[in-house]
C-alpha cells in the first residue's frame, strides 16, 4: 500500500490511493494546514470519480458504519461529521446545480447572487463536494462544465466560509485554481508521481480477475498464481489509468479464446490500444470497431436506444453495418454498457404511453474522447447522425418520435452546425425537452437565430421552471408568437399539433407602459354593440385619447373591474391616455371613442359568468365557478400589470411589454396548469 503500512486494509471501494485519501481526510478535518479548496483532477479514466465516491462513503454517517474503519489507515479516515452537501451536476446546467445546493441549505433566494449571499451569511462553515464536473450539462457541445466552473464553483470558492472539494478535468482545474488567491487551492493530480498508485492498479486488476468478485472461471482466473501474475502485468502496462486496467480485463474475460497470459504484448497501455488490440485479437479491423462505437461517442445524455444504434452507426460509416452488428457483439461488448430504462413518469410521456426501453452507452466517457479524436470530421459525422434521426421521426410528428430523437437531436445538430435550420418547427419547440433544447439554443450565436428561435429562447424560462407539460408549452408559445408578430407560427400550433390548447390568443399590442385594462362594449345604436378592451397607457401613445380631469372619473367607472387596476389618478401620475381596441379583433373605427361611451359589465354579469379570475404577480388562473377547477393557467417572465376577464371568457392582460387578449376555452376542457 502506497505510503502506509501493510498492516492496514485498503479502502474496499478504491483499493488504494492512500496518499490521496490522506489529503482528502485532512481537508475534511479542516486543520490549520488544510487547504480550504481541494481539487481532484487527472486524465479521464484516471479514477478520480472513483476516488471521490470512495471518499464520500467515509463522509456519509450511515454508509461509513458499513466500512472496516478499524482496519484502515487512520490517517485516511476523515472524522465523523455531518455529511457534506453533494450537488451532482451530471446532466444538469450550471444554474440547476446551484439551485440543488440552494435547496440543500433551504435557501429562500430568488436569484443567483442571493444564493451566494445566503451561503456566506450562514453561521456554520459550508462544506460542499461537487463530483463529475466533466459530465455537467444536458448538451455536450454547449460546454456546460466550463460554465459551471466560472458561474458556480469560482464564486462559491471565493466565499471564505465555504470549504469546497471539486472533481474536475485538468484544464478546468487549472482555471479554477488560477481564479483564486494563491494558497487557497490544492490540486491533486492523480497522474502525477506524488499521487499515482501503481500498486492500487495491480490490486484492481487482480480483483477484477477473481471469480470471487464475479469473474468467469477461466484457467487464468481460477489459478491464484496465474491470476496474480496476470493482474500484475495488466496493472504495470496500464500506467496510471484505472480505466485501461478495467478495459483490459473486460476484453480478456469477454473473449478469452486464444489469449496467452504470458504474452504481455496483447495487454494495452492506452485506451486506443485497448480498442485496437481487442479488435485484432478477434480478427476484426480496428476501424470497424471504432465505427460501431462512433454513435455512442457522439451520443448525448445517458446513451442511445439500442434499436437506433445500428442505423446511426451505418449513417456515420456511410455504409450498411448491420452485418457487423449481427456478428460483432463480442467485439463491442467490453466497451459498452446497456441499461434498462423504466417507463417515463412525466406528464408528456404519460400522455404518449412510452414504456421501458434499453439504452446503450460507452463504458466510460474517456472512450468517447478517444473515438471522437479518431474521426476524420466530427461535424460531418454529426450531420449524418442528425439526418438519420430526422428520418426516424414517424410522419415528421415530434409527438410520436422516440424520446431520444425528440429530446437530443438539438445536441447533435448543434455540433453539426445545423441547429438554426431546425429551429423553425413549432412541433419540436413543443415536444422536445425544454431544458436540453434551451441549452442548445443558448449556445448558438444570437445573430444566427431566426425570429421563431428568438421567441422560443425568450419563452424557454417559463417552459423549464415548472416542467410544464406539452399542452401548456404549446399554449405559452402560441401566445408568445402572437406577441412577437409571428401569427403564422401561432396558427401552426393550433392547426398542426393536434393539441387542445386552453386558449387562443386573439391579438397582441406591443404598447409599453399599460397601467390598467378593462373589458366593455361600445353601443352603436341599432347595431350590435362592439366588445372592446380599454387600456390605460402613457400620454402620447399613438392612437390613444388623453384622459382629462372630466373624463378621468368616467373612465374610472368604466375600468373598475375587480381584476383591473382602474384609472383613478392616472392623469395625475405623469399623464395618461386611453386606448380602445376591439376585444375580439381590431376595429379601426374605435380610435375616437369617448371613454364615457364605454359600458362595463355589471357586477351581476361578472358574478354570473361561468369563469372566474385569480391573479398573482406573474401568474393568472382561470377557474370554473361551478366546479372550482382551474381550466387555464397563464404564467409570465415579467410581472402582470393588469388583467380583466369578460363574462364570455376573453382574458385581457398587460405586462411592461404590452397587452394581449386570449379567448379561454369553455369550462369542461382539459386543464392546463
Amino acid at each position: 500500500m502506497t505510503g502506509s503500512g501493510e498492516e492496514y486494509a485498503p479502502h474496499p471501494h478504491i483499493g488504494g490511493r492512500s496518499a490521496a485519501l490522506r489529503a482528502l481526510a485532512g481537508w475534511r478535518a479542516g486543520g490549520p494546514e488544510a487547504p480550504r479548496v481541494l481539487v481532484v483532477t487527472g486524465d479521464s479514466g484516471s479514477g478520480r470519480s472513483r476516488l471521490v465516491t470512495g471518499f464520500l462513503m467515509l463522509c456519509e454517517p450511515d454508509f461509513r458504519k458499513r466500512l472496516p474503519l478499524e482496519e484502515m489507515d487512520p490517517s485516511t479516515v476523515p472524522p465523523e461529521m455531518a455529511a457534506p452537501a453533494v450537488p451532482s451536476p451530471a446532466g444538469l446546467t450550471a444554474a440547476q446545480t446551484l439551485w440543488l445546493l440552494a435547496d440543500h441549505y433551504g435557501s429562500g433566494a430568488t436569484g443567483v447572487e442571493g444564493v451566494f449571499a445566503e451561503l456566506a451569511a450562514l453561521d456554520e462553515p459550508v462544506t460542499v463536494v461537487v463530483p463529475d464536473v466533466d459530465r455537467a450539462g444536458p448538451v455536450r457541445a454547449a460546454e456546460e462544465p466550463a460554465r459551471l466552473v466560472r458561474e458556480v464553483l469560482t464564486p462559491l470558492a471565493g466565499i471564505e466560509t465555504v470549504r469546497l472539494l471539486a472533481e474536475l478535468p485538468r484544464a478546468l482545474a487549472a482555471e479554477l485554481a488560477g481564479a483564486l488567491p494563491a494558497g487557497t487551492v490544492r490540486v491533486i493530480d492523480l497522474d502525477a508521481p506524488e499521487w499515482a498508485d501503481p500498486e492500487g492498479l495491480v490490486r484492481q486488476a487482480q480483483a477484477a480477475l477473481d471469480p470471487e468478485f464475479g469473474a468467469p472461471e477461466l484457467p487464468f482466473t481460477v489459478d491464484p498464481a496465474a491470476r496474480v501474475a496476470l493482474g500484475a502485468a495488466v496493472g504495470r502496462r496500464a500506467g496510471t489509468s484505472a480505466l485501461v486496467v478495467q478495459l483490459a480485463v473486460n476484453c480478456l474475460l469477454m473473449a478469452p479464446e486464444g489469449f496467452d497470459p504470458a504474452d504481455e504484448s496483447v495487454l494495452p497501455t492506452s485506451l486506443g490500444e485497448a480498442l485496437d488490440l481487442h479488435a485484432r485479437r478477434l480478427g476484426a479491423d480496428p476501424r470497424t470497431l471504432r465505427l460501431l462505437l462512433a454513435p455512442l461517442a457522439l451520443a448525448e445524455a445517458e446513451g442511445i436506444p439500442v434499436q437506433l444504434w445500428p442505423r446511426l452507426a451505418s449513417a456515420v460509416a456511410g455504409q450498411d453495418l448491420s452485418r457487423a452488428f449481427a456478428e460483432g457483439m463480442p467485439l463491442v461488448g467490453p466497451f459498452v454498457q446497456p441499461e434498462e430504462q423504466e417507463g417515463p413518469t412525466g406528464a408528456e410521456e404519460a400522455e404518449e404511453g412510452d414504456g421501458g426501453r434499453t439504452l446503450v452507452r460507452l463504458f466510460h466517457p474517456a472512450l468517447g474522447d478517444e473515438i471522437r479524436a479518431g474521426l476524420p470530421d466530427v461535424r460531418a459525422a454529426q450531420t449524418r447522425i442528425a439526418m438519420a434521426l430526422l428520418e426516424a421521426v414517424p410522419e415528421q410528428d415530434w409527438s410520436k418520435a422516440d424520446p431520444y430523437v425528440r429530446d437530443r437531436i438539438a445536441g447533435h445538430t448543434l455540433e453539426a452546425g445545423l441547429l438554426p435550420q431546425l429551429l423553425t418547427d413549432p412541433g419540436l419547440f413543443v415536444h422536445a425537452d425544454p431544458v436540453s433544447l434551451r441549452t442548445a439554443v443558448e449556445a448558438v450565436p444570437a445573430g444566427e437565430l431566426g425570429a421563431p428561435a428568438r421567441t422560443y429562447l425568450r419563452t424557454a424560462p417559463l417552459l423549464t421552471r415548472a416542467q410544464v407539460p406539452p399542452v401548456l408549452r404549446a399554449a405559452l408559445l402560441e401566445s408568445a408568437f402572437m406577441e412577437d408578430g409571428l401569427p403564422e407560427y401561432a396558427e401552426a400550433i393550433h392547426g398542426r399539433l393536434g393539441l387542445d390548447l386552453p386558449w387562443r390568443t386573439l391579438w397582441s399590442l406591443p404598447v409599453p407602459g399599460v397601467r390598467a385594462v378593462t373589458v366593455g362594449s361600445v353601443s352603436r345604436g341599432a347595431e350590435p354593440a362592439i366588445p372592446v378592451a380599454v387600456l390605460v397607457v402613457p400620454a402620447g401613445t399613438p392612437g390613444a385619447r388623453p384622459v382629462d380631469e372630466a373624463e378621468d372619473g368616467a373612465g374610472a367607472e368604466g375600468a373598475g373591474g375587480a381584476e383591473s387596476a382602474g384609472v383613478d389618478g392616472a392623469g395625475g401620475a405623469g399623464g395618461a391616455a386611453m386606448l380602445v381596441h376591439g376585444l375580439v379583433q381590431a376595429d379601426d373605427g374605435l380610435g375616437g371613442v369617448d371613454p364615457r361611451q364605454i359600458l362595463q359589465p355589471s357586477e351581476d354579469e361578472r358574478d354570473r359568468a361561468p369563469l372566474g379570475l385569480s391573479r398573482g404577480a406573474d401568474y393568472l388562473r382561470i377557474w370554473d365557478r361551478a366546479s372550482g377547477e382551474v381550466v387555464a393557467a397563464l404564467i409570465s417572465d415579467v410581472p402582470f400589470t393588469a388583467a380583466d376577464l369578460s363574462p364570455d371568457g376573453i382574458l385581457v392582460v398587460a405586462t411592461e411589454r404590452g397587452a394581449k387578449a386570449l379567448l379561454i376555452r369553455p369550462a369542461g376542457a382539459a386543464i392546463a396548469s
